[in-house]
């Protein structure tokens, strides 16, 4: 019997179930390497290249096959056993991550197999990524899915306070090499994981082609009126609100005036009070546990978002700034979840693969979208007048799912 008290309890409710947190150290450990990997590579390849360009390109090369190869990716999660597709994804970033720590060891490497290697790792993760997200609700009881799904964010936001922290000081101690094979060792984790959950998903055979099964899918997500709708708010959230993350040395060098080492310390301060508020807005939607009017609650927390996005963008004082990017961190993670939550409970288990593919090119093509149009406004009109029109317009979206249009609201 547990001693737990009972909020931590409510708290850490999928931690009950011996396959989540399996699922969820294995998920993490991963995270971690990964995000040491991004920042050493990007340090390699500027060092390489003197290139913003070719940094600009990497990054474009690992993400463009989540857009190409997502949907089918969603198909494949529901014809076969989602765990076997997860094993390959984990093996094939593996041998790139190892492939990449000999060519460095080596002192062979060229930046043209590094883009290779962020490509093969895009395609794999673009298969992998529907699968997990498929895969997690399987893990624990239905009403405990929202508690699941919220605390899996928490994972994803430890790694990136964790990863670049670790990368910083073992590429300062050890070099680059060790980064990229701490990498490719913390791909064990998620394998033995996979390997020793006892959860299975055993598809029917299927009777109709890849893109017939994919048809099916679309026309699931259409004919369900509220999960268009949640596709919209998670596109128009990432597009809306990820910039803010991108203009953070543009408000510590233009707006604060901060140079020396209190400038990159500051940008680290606030990727970190943001990082820690997406933590704590993770863990109050996982207290929460399968709350009612999950959809009004999100909505309410895209104001919250867009409040503190117009604020933060307005602000000349510091501690102002720092306490709005928890703000900003809390309501993005708490929509996050909650939209995340509802996706995954008004999808059946059979389509589900599909419809989460759909709704993750939904929610990761905001994100290139957003920074590329703010990117051709920032130089015209200024990154805090882009930023407060952006929080202004994630206010006008709630509104309108609140007042207008309320499939969401009703949810």
């Amino acid at each position: 019997m547990s001693t737990a008290p009972p909020t931590l309890r409510r708290v850490f409710k999928a931690f009950e179930y011996r396959d989540f947190r399996l699922m969820f150290v294995g998920a993490c450990t991963s995270s971690v390497g990964t995000w040491m990997q991004i920042v050493a590579q990007g340090w390699l390849i500027y060092r390489l290249s003197h290139s913003a360009f070719l940094l600009a390109l990497d990054q474009f090369l690992a993400g463009i096959p989540i857009f190409l190869f997502s949907l089918i990716g969603g198909v494949v999660a529901d014809r076969i056993e989602r765990r076997k597709i997860l094993l390959m994804s984990q093996y094939v970033q593996m041998a790139s991550a190892g492939i990449l720590t000999l060519l460095v060891a080596t002192g062979i490497v060229h930046v043209w197999e590094i883009l290779c290697l962020s490509f093969v790792s895009g395609v794999a993760q673009a298969f992998g990524g529907p699968a997990y997200s498929a895969l997690i609700p399987t893990l624990v009881d239905r009403d405990d899915m929202p508690n699941a799904i919220a605390l899996n964010s928490i994972q994803f936001n430890l790694a990136v306070t964790i990863g670049p922290a670790l990368a910083g000081v073992t590429l300062a101690k050890l070099g680059e090499t060790w980064c990229f094979g701490l990498n490719a060792v913390s791909f064990l984790a998620p394998i033995i994981s996979l390997s020793i959950i006892s959860a299975r998903f055993l598809p029917a055979k299927p009777t109709d082609s890849i893109f017939g099964s994919l048809k099916q899918g679309i026309q699931f997500v259409r004919q369900q009126g509220s999960m268009v709708a949640l596709v919209v708010l998670a596109f128009c959230m990432t597009a809306l609100s990820m910039p803010v993350r991108t203009y953070f040395p543009v408000f510590v060098r233009d707006v604060f005036h901060l140079a020396g080492s209190r400038g990159p310390e500051t940008y680290g301060n606030l990727l970190s009070l943001m990082g820690v508020g997406s933590i704590c807005g993770s863990l109050a939607v996982a207290s929460r546990g399968n709350l009612a009017s999950k959809g009004r609650f999100a909505l309410l927390m895209l104001i919250c978002l867009g409040a503190g996005i117009s604020i933060f963008s307005l602000s000349k004082s510091l501690p102002i700034s720092y306490s709005m990017m928890v703000v900003v961190g809390a309501s993005m993670m708490a929509v996050f979840a909650t939209v995340t939550s509802l996706v995954q409970l008004i999808t059946t288990n059979e389509m589900r693969g599909r419809v989460m593919s759909v709704y993750n090119c939904a929610f990761r093509g905001g994100m290139p979208m957003g920074n590329l149009i703010s990117g051709w406004l920032v130089p015209a009109f200024t990154a805090p007048v882009v930023l407060g029109v952006n929080g202004f317009l994630l206010i006008l979206v709630a509104l309108y799912f609140l007042i207008i249009q309320r499939r969401v609201a009703a949810l």
